[in-house]
């Protein structure tokens, strides 16, 4: 089929001679990611291109040292467990790594589009189960399986909400075209049959459900894309995305709470406390408190910007 879930591009380019080719965009970085994280992952970005690395490969060992110190974070050894964050934070560097390596060598696709999230799900999971274990044979009875699940539901919603306010803010804010919807996906997705096209209806079909997930949790978003497909018919202008980025950028201070940066942060604050279950209580009360906060003010913008657009359309 004519899209890129099934193939990754191998067309390759040399390398810019500035790191900020390789942001998705620099606004958006937080302090750890622009003065540790990207640093360290441009300058593998360069040897991997060099090694011929495909962005998928780094994605998936990458995976490795975060599910590995998932299970490092089931013992009680304090030290064990910074061990444990170490190959996190190696993890993250491989996270990194993956999408600079990707616009280094243009071969972005979708197919690391959509695994990259599924990576960082995997590698997750290791840690709430590995959490939950520990808790329970340190003396918690078996309903701290049920507080981890709530936990971890609630992580998966506000890293889906997350990461879908900032695909909104590169195609609004920036221009950019990766932001799909999911009445468009559902489409592609029946060209699929399961004997011929397996891997990737598969994907697809994962793609697919996350993107109606976070169109659920935003409806505002889906109908300012709506929108915006309707006045404009090929790119959102300039002065639209400037208002977009005026309005929008200053939430991304809070949206970044949410972020894999602040989790690793708590889980290693609590780790020296000795008091882990403090995480899946944080992540089910504060998280989910700031998450209700940030989509309500999302939702009005959004709301704004429809009610402009449509003021604007009316007078001309």
């Amino acid at each position: 089929m004519g899209n890129d879930l099934g193939t990754i591009s191998e067309t390759r380019a040399e390398p810019p001679p500035e790191i900020d080719a390789t942001y998705k965009s620099r606004e958006l970085e937080g302090v750890v990611d622009l003065f540790f994280y990207r640093r360290i992952g441009f300058r593998l970005a360069q040897s991997f291109a060099r090694l011929n690395f495909t962005p998928t490969a780094v994605t998936l060992i990458g995976g490795v040292f975060g599910i590995v110190a998932g299970h490092l974070y089931f013992y009680q050894a304090l030290v064990i467990n910074l061990i444990g964050m170490l190959f996190h934070v190696v993890a993250n560097i491989f996270d990194n790594a993956d999408g600079q390596l990707a616009r280094l060598t243009n071969q972005q696709s979708r197919t690391g589009r959509i695994l990259d999230p599924i990576v960082d799900h995997v590698i997750w999971f290791s840690i709430y189960v590995h959490l939950a274990l520990r808790l329970q044979i340190g003396g918690f009875s078996s309903g701290i399986w049920l507080v981890a699940l709530a936990a971890g539901l609630s992580h998966g919603l506000q890293a889906g909400a997350a990461d879908y306010c900032r695909n909104a803010y590169l195609y609004f804010g920036k221009g950019r075209s990766n932001f799909d919807s999911a009445s468009k996906l559902e489409q592609e997705y029946r060209q699929y049959a399961w004997n011929r096209d397996a891997w990737p209806k598969f994907l697809l079909r994962l793609y697919l459900n996350a993107t109606r997930e976070q169109e659920l949790i935003l409806p505002g978003v889906k109908r300012l894309r709506e929108k915006t497909e309707n006045n404009f018919v090929d790119v959102v202008p300039a002065w639209f995305q400037s208002r977009y980025r005026t309005l929008v950028l200053p939430t991304f201070k809070w949206w970044s709470l949410l972020m894999t940066n602040t989790r690793m942060f708590v889980l290693l604050v609590l780790f020296f406390a000795r008091q882990p279950v403090w995480y899946f209580w944080l992540e089910i009360t504060a998280g989910n408190l700031l998450l209700v906060c940030l989509i309500a003010r999302q939702e009005r913008i959004s709301r704004s910007l429809i009610r402009f657009l449509t003021t604007q359309k009316g007078s001309a």
